[in-house]
């Protein structure tokens, strides 16, 4: 026989080999899906939590700005009340300074018309 030709022997391993070897094959494949599989619920519980974590400091970022928002409105409120009573007493001051000068000349404006109304 020619070299060709392999013994029934010979081929019933080369079939074991390429068996075995499909074998391992397939359980190779089987497992880097299973691998894939693991690596995708982790890569889906990561962005899981990454939102949480992001929705929650969004929120306690929120809050913060609304605390510090409120404080800046009272302070606001309190110069603005302060601004109005300091207003209001330099108009009351302008007023009676007004008043006063007002009075002078009313008693003085007295004088001169009961000067005239004598000296007629």
């Amino acid at each position: 026989m020619s070299s060709l030709w392999i013994s029934a022997r010979h081929a019933q391993e080369v079939f074991v080999i390429l068996a075995d070897s499909i074998k391992l094959i397939l359980a190779a494949e089987y497992e880097a899906n299973q691998v894939k599989l693991i690596v995708l619920n982790k890569s889906k519980e990561t962005i899981e939590q990454a939102t949480s974590d992001g929705e929650k400091s969004v929120a306690a970022t929120l809050v913060r700005a609304k605390s510090e928002l409120e404080q800046l409105r009272k302070a606001s409120d309190r110069k603005a009340m302060d601004a109005a009573a300091e207003l209001a007493s330099t108009t009351a001051n302008r007023l009676a300074t007004m008043r006063a000068r007002a009075e002078k000349r009313l008693d003085t404006v007295a004088e001169r018309i009961f000067e005239r109304i004598i000296s007629v």
